[in-house]
């Protein structure tokens, strides 16, 4: 998760009344195409039942509407040979709209320079507005996804969640350590409070408190494992307790998010271009076979 995808959580855990856990989804009595065909969306749960999963689809519409949809590697490598593919697709479809996974941070003067700073995310970016292609994010708002994992879990664990994610990522790519860390995360706690005035906890002494309370191992929460926030995980595999389901419910969501997007445009005849990373697209891919079909 983004950091400003984390702070705006972590602003919203006092605005959004905490629930019982796990609450069950109502479906309605009837659906619209796009919400029955969403039924397909593949849960974290199946994913290794699914035989030799396709990290790209191509998808004609009717009306010479289009969808090419990517799946990436998360990468920074310039050599990396999945840029060529990206900018071959690209070219060869024309679209009318691009969509692209992450916040909207600028992009580079050049090629190599935005690959460098923003990935495969940025690239697209980069090609779009070479382009002059409108391009739109894949991800839900962060309103919307906060009130929707609080139905869920109580806002304490959902804190935990988005704060040790944030830390673990800031550890482990950005290779931040010991006091340079903990002020990270620290004005991470101090902007959250600000805007709502509390939250469970809002210093690093309350998140050593509320993080004893649930783990003693590793007893640090500078060490949380990365495994904990892997949702082909499940928390009762990892130790994470809840830290893989919140990751797991968080990921399907933005799943349906995406896929209502992308539908939908091409629905509306636009030669469609998505690049995200590689995972979402086999668990996508059935839901938008259904609404994309001739």
């Amino acid at each position: 998760m983004k950091i400003f995808v984390c702070l705006f959580v972590l602003s919203l855990l006092l605005l959004v009344a905490p629930a019982g856990r796990r609450a069950q989804q109502k479906a309605p009595a009837a659906l619209d195409p796009l919400a029955r065909c969403s039924q397909r969306l593949v849960p974290y749960a199946e994913w290794s039942a699914l035989k030799d999963p396709s990290f790209s689809l191509d998808l004609p519409v009717a009306q010479g509407a289009r969808l090419v949809y990517l799946g990436a590697r998360h990468s920074t490598d310039i050599a990396d040979p999945q840029f060529d593919e990206i900018e071959r697709a690209w070219n060869a479809l024309k679209p009318a709209v691009a969509f692209y996974e992450g916040p909207n941070r600028p992009v580079a003067a050049t090629r190599e320079e935005t690959i460098r700073q923003t990935g495969e995310s940025g690239f697209v970016r980069f090609l779009a507005a070479r382009d002059g292609v409108p391009f739109v994010t894949l991800e839900p708002s962060p309103q919307d996804e906060a009130a929707f994992v609080l139905k869920e879990f109580p806002a304490d664990q959902v804190e935990l969640f988005y704060v040790l994610r944030e830390a673990a990522r800031l550890r482990d790519r950005r290779k931040l350590a010991g006091a340079e860390l903990d002020g990270a995360v620290a004005k991470l706690l101090e902007r959250a409070a600000a805007m709502t005035g509390a939250a469970p906890f809002t210093t690093i002494d309350g998140l050593d408190a509320a993080y004893r309370r649930y783990w003693t191992a590793p007893a640090d929460w500078r060490l949380a494992p990365p495994a904990w926030f892997d949702p082909l995980k499940t928390s009762k595999e990892t130790g994470g307790l809840f830290t893989n389901d919140i990751n797991r419910l968080t990921s399907e969501y933005r799943n349906l998010h995406m896929y209502t997007s992308l539908a939908r445009a091409a629905l509306e005849g636009k030669r469609v271009f998505a690049v995200v990373g590689r995972n979402h697209v086999p668990m996508q891919a059935p839901a938008l076979r259904c609404a994309l079909s001739k």
